[in-house]
């Protein structure tokens, strides 16, 4: 018998993924389900992919029923996480998908989610450097937000590394549709998107903007114990998030101004190379080769690659990867596994589908 695990906001495409993974995975059980306005439906009504649940049901959101099993996923909105964290009781390891616990200053958290801070927990990124040690060792986690893996993939070594300034960095990054959710909009109906890229929330007001800053702020100064000192330079982001015509992935283009002499190409790859050589996931393709969303979907993988943009003196990184997978169920899957002991890799592949 496997280890014990719930999931809550179960009906989602997040909680879907999740469902999917755990169902494959070696080591996990699925125990409690909940869904909310779902409750009472057959699994399979909503997740038809998914025959090794036929038989299951929706469970209502119980804190008592969720709390039986060993470790309890979150797949629900910020406000309705933050209140069911608050009502599970402190053994049962918890990891959340929303952005409820990943922000430390309740500034600029209100800035950006307009409610009460519900606190910071230890940030699910494992690619981090010290960040294993300090998600094997917590309760709770929060789990990364989909722009904001990217992005933070993406810069984290060249500013850890001082080959790129932390102020005017510029982010543009499509999302699959997916990554608005299963809620119905106008705006996603298929006659909306297909054919189209828009662009959305711009003007720095997208929430995961806040997010890549307090993280590369911390890669910038080498704090990665915490939040950066508050005479640290923060990094300064201008994010532009894009809707493009295909139900997963996430495209980034992620430029910032290059810092130090000789900060070519090749210094620039081979600080990306260094920084994720021997992870199981985080991938620097061959020189000219570039990213495709297509090459990463159904699995938590994110590729990279870079190049110094001598004329405009900037270097570019462009990193994809599939916004369910390591920008989401994925990556929550990967941190759970080291919270409860298990291998990292454990139910998860760096390998996509095609075509």
């Amino acid at each position: 018998m496997g280890v014990r695990v719930a999931v809550a906001g179960a009906s989602g495409y997040a909680g879907g993924e999740l469902l999917r993974l755990v169902s494959g995975h070696p080591d996990l059980e699925i125990g409690p389900l909940s869904a909310g306005a779902s409750a009472g439906m057959p699994v399979t009504d909503v997740h038809p992919h998914l025959p090794a649940l036929a038989g299951r049901v929706f469970g209502p959101v119980d804190p008592a029923s969720l709390a039986a099993a060993d470790l309890v996923f979150l797949a629900l909105p910020h406000g309705e996480s933050a209140a069911l964290a608050a009502a599970l009781p402190g053994h049962v390891a918890v990891v959340d998908l929303s952005a409820s616990f990943r922000l430390a200053d309740p500034q600029v958290w209100a800035t950006y989610y307009r409610t009460g801070h519900a606190g910071c927990w230890v940030y699910g990124l494992p690619e981090l450097p010290g960040a294993r040690g300090r998600i094997s060792s917590a309760r709770r986690v929060a789990s990364p937000g989909c722009y904001a893996t990217t992005a933070i993939l993406a810069l984290a070594p060249l500013l850890a590394a001082g080959l790129a300034e932390p102020q005017d960095i510029v982010i543009v990054a499509a999302s699959g549709t997916s990554g608005a959710g299963r809620s119905p909009s106008a705006a996603l109906l298929a006659t909306e998107v297909m054919g189209a890229v828009s662009a959305y929330q711009v003007g720095g007001t997208h929430r995961h903007t806040p997010e890549i800053e307090q993280a590369l702020a911390e890669a910038a100064v080498g704090q990665q114990d915490g939040p950066p000192a508050a005479d640290a330079a923060r990094p300064s982001v201008s994010f532009t998030p894009m809707l493009a015509p295909m139900p997963r992935g996430i495209l980034a283009t992620c430029t910032a101004r290059l810092a130090g002499a000789g900060s070519g190409t090749p210094a620039v790859r081979t600080v990306l190379a260094d920084a994720y050589a021997g992870e199981p996931f985080a991938h620097v393709l061959p020189e000219g080769n570039w990213p495709t969303t297509a090459a990463t979907v159904g699995s938590n993988a994110v590729h990279l690659q870079a190049a110094a943009d001598a004329h405009a003196g900037r270097v570019v990184v462009v990193a994809a990867l599939d916004n369910l997978g390591k920008g989401a169920a994925g990556q929550a899957v990967q941190a759970a596994n080291l919270m409860l002991g298990l291998p990292e890799t454990a139910g998860l592949t760096a390998q996509g589908v095609a075509p």
